[in-house]
């Protein structure tokens, strides 16, 4: 008697059920994260700033299949959000990171760059620069703004690559892209611009073939050849660099000074004005005059003590004595 087809079919499926569940149980079940994404000591960064330009914080290395890519966080003193950070990217031979996606070469768009910045630089108006630039690796651009604060930020980004009349020899088709995100709240444009002069490329990638930088320059010409003089740096001749780095501003401790201001005594001070006097005037005795007369000696007589009198507003009032009857005494007649 024949089985049916559906009987031999389902005892095929079981098998395979019971055979899925066997390899189940024999693994290890370990877990294992798809994103190839690690923190790196500051000493292994593939690219540093200048000496005296914003401290590293951390590094976030990222593998890829064929190549590596590094984003470099940077000290920040800004009220603009987001954080300062150097982005390098490594492109070179395809297999470098065998299992790992492989990132594609992509040349630098008008568009691509200016969503990049607004991206990086949230709430700020960012307005490209229009003047050619060029560091030590070749040419490069920006683009920066100044935030509500007064923060100011710039968005950077350069592509090394050699020319392509080096690639017809089979060589130097490596890639390395650049980005650098700054805001500082005390910092100038041109003091933040100077980190895309002074930032340094310490990774490399392996192989001649995969070199992005291209044959290396000569000596210059004018070196050893008459009438081309050199003047020192003062004097004209090399045009003034920019200045590596800045120093991140502290904020400010204000502190109230408080002043004494010390009265001096004056030097004759007005004398002091008496008022007029009241009351009925007295009359002067015959020969008297109404202005105070002057002491010439140091202690008064006894005859000076009998006529002393009382002087209030230029007004000589005579003693008791020679008033009335007692008028007639000798002290009053003289």
């Amino acid at each position: 008697m024949r089985r049916p087809k559906t009987f031999s079919l389902l005892k095929a499926l079981g098998l395979a059920l019971l055979a899925g569940l066997v390899a189940g149980c024999q693994s290890a079940g370990n877990v294992s994260s798809p994103n190839i994404s690690e923190t790196v000591p500051a000493e292994r960064a593939l690219a540093l700033p200048p000496p005296g330009g914003p401290s590293i914080v951390s590094v976030v290395e990222h593998k890829r299949g064929n190549g590596t890519e590094q984003m470099i966080s940077l000290y920040t003193s800004s009220s603009v959000s987001g954080q300062n950070f150097l982005k390098v990217q490594f492109l070179g031979a395809s297999g470098a990171n065998p299992g790992i996606g492989s990132a594609s070469y992509q040349m630098i768009s008008e568009n691509g760059i200016i969503r990049e910045a607004f991206a990086a630089v949230p709430g700020v108006q960012m307005a490209r620069s229009t003047t050619y630039l060029q560091n030590s690796y070749g040419p490069f651009s920006y683009a920066s703004g100044e935030s509500g604060s007064g923060d100011t930020c710039i968005y950077g980004w350069q592509q090394i690559r050699s020319s392509r009349s080096a690639h017809t020899q089979a060589r130097n088709f490596g890639m390395i892209q650049v980005r650098l995100r700054l805001c500082d709240a005390r910092a100038t444009e041109r003091q933040l611009l100077g980190i895309m002069y002074g930032y340094t490329i310490v990774g490399t990638l392996n192989g001649e073939i995969w070199n992005p930088f291209g044959f290396p320059h000569g000596a210059d010409p004018t070196l050893g050849r008459p009438g081309n003089p050199i003047y020192p740096d003062e004097g004209g001749y090399r045009n003034t660099p920019m200045a590596f780095g800045y120093e991140p501003a502290r904020p400010e401790i204000q502190s109230r000074v408080v002043r004494v201001r010390s009265v001096q005594p004056k030097a004759e001070e007005a004398p002091l004005q008496l008022p007029p006097p009241t009351g009925p005037r007295v009359p002067l005795p015959d020969g008297a005059s109404g202005q105070p007369q002057p002491d010439m000696s140091a202690a008064p007589s006894n005859e000076q003590t009998q006529q002393r009198t009382v002087t209030a507003s230029g007004v000589t009032v005579p003693l008791p004595e020679c008033i009335g009857d007692s008028a007639m005494t000798a002290a009053c007649q003289r």
